[in-house]
């Protein structure tokens, strides 16, 4: 289960809306095992496309070290899909980094974006409960 409350989730929804008509990324931090996001650290997507995302390097590097500043780590990522639905596609897949992260993807195909949140193990995709939390 992804905890993300109603400011986190407001942040990344504006940052991929923000980024079309490319795809927009961003990382999430938190308390990883009780899976609750506390800090979103929107980045560049510095592919520069609409089909794919690649956060910048350095602006990880930065969100690494400010979360472990404030007692959290990196939990997972977030990106958009400009065109498709928020499920992984198998690029997603093969770049997904880290089996203990939380992918969550916003859809911005339609009127009203579609976040959903996926752990990705081995190439196996499994979806997990989003739980807005009032803040």
């Amino acid at each position: 289960m992804l905890l993300v409350p109603s400011t986190a989730y407001a942040r990344i929804v504006a940052h991929c809306i923000d980024g079309l008509p490319d795809e927009a990324c961003g990382l999430l931090a938190g308390d990883a095992s009780g899976g609750q996001v506390r800090v979103v650290y929107p980045t560049r997507n510095l592919a520069g496309s609409a089909k794919l995302y690649t956060v910048d390097p350095r602006q990880h590097l930065q969100a690494d070290r400010d979360a472990e500043q404030r007692g959290m780590e990196i939990m997972g990522v977030f990106h958009s899909h400009t065109h498709t639905d928020a499920y992984p596609s198998p690029t997603d897949v093969a770049q997904a980094p880290d089996p203990d992260w939380h992918y969550v993807l916003v859809s911005l195909r339609d009127c009203r974006p579609v976040l959903r949140s996926f752990r990705i193990v081995r190439a196996r995709i499994s979806e997990e409960p989003v739980v807005l939390r009032p803040r």
